[in-house]
């Protein structure tokens, strides 16, 4: 059946997504994606190029000025917090690109179905796997998967929104990981390295190297790419924070593109905010 809202912005079908991405890479432009946490962020993200937003509650907490990992932290319902950004922030003030949200799998109160239809009826054209326990490792990793709070919630949901006609942008950090996300139809993949570096509140010594960020990207992308051949890939986190560095990645893996969260949206404000005011604290006062 086909999409009634074709043409005027969300929500898209997923195959609509999936060409929009097609032709963006056809057009030879890397994809990029962004994180957003408020209205404002989304529109000038739109304007500037972007092939898509992503609403999940870290981007709530980084632009009041904390850091991103406080969306892993028990300060607020995820799920709730992403809807609530995207009904009344994002959504209202995005014209025309896809926008998708982020979606708190393993949250042992959702009946997953059911809250995808809710995230589908709200006008979201996909969703992403975060708050994702991806990122989250040693005995505190292995408590969760064992107390029913699995990273299997996440697969499970990624599977459940492809029969859905959801289009899936996945969070993963090893190899198997991404073979798993594969299996069960994600559209997209997106190479986490960890937290990313710089600015305020950006990590500075939990930092992993360019080498080992170039080697587990491109090992997520051979993985995955052995299940299916049809999936996007993209980078996020670590030393990937400017322009630079993203053409840097690019030119050493086989990954599509960029998604930027606290590098796009965190970034822009602190640099732009603190220039702007030095300027009008420069000018000459007479009294």
């Amino acid at each position: 059946m086909p999409n009634p809202w074709t043409g005027i912005g969300n929500p898209y079908t997923r195959q609509e997504v999936v060409d929009r991405f097609n032709a963006t890479l056809k057009r030879g432009e890397p994809l990029i994606v962004a994180g957003a946490g408020t209205g404002i962020s989304a529109k000038f993200i739109e304007r500037g190029g972007a092939d898509m937003i992503i609403i999940y509650n870290s981007g709530r907490f980084r632009m009041m000025g904390h850091g991103s990992t406080c969306g892993l932290m028990a300060y607020g319902d995820a799920n709730e917090i992403a809807m609530e950004i995207g009904e009344y922030e994002v959504l209202p003030v995005v014209n025309e690109i896809p926008v998708v949200c982020g979606v708190h799998a393993s949250d042992p109160r959702r009946r997953m179905w059911h809250w995808l239809g809710k995230v589908k009826d709200m006008g979201f054209s996909g969703v992403n796997n975060f708050p994702t326990h991806t990122i989250v490792d040693g005995h505190f990793r292995q408590v969760l998967e064992e107390t029913g709070m699995s990273v299997k919630k996440e697969f499970e949901m990624i599977g459940l929104a492809r029969r859905m006609d959801l289009f899936s942008i996945v969070y993963v950090a090893t190899p198997e990981e991404a073979v798993e996300m594969a299996k069960q139809g994600a559209d997209c993949i997106i190479a986490h390295v960890g937290t990313t570096v710089g600015g305020s509140i950006g990590v500075t010594s939990a930092v992993v190297s360019w080498d080992h960020t170039v080697a587990r990207t491109q090992e997520i992308i051979d993985a995955a790419s052995q299940v299916r051949k049809d999936i996007f890939f993209l980078t996020h986190g670590g030393p990937i924070n400017t322009p630079k560095d993203v053409e840097f990645i690019l030119g050493k893996t086989t990954a599509h593109g960029f998604v930027g969260a606290s590098s796009l949206e965190r970034m822009g404000v602190e640099e732009s905010l603190t220039n702007l005011t030095k300027e009008f604290k420069k000018v000459p006062f007479n009294q």
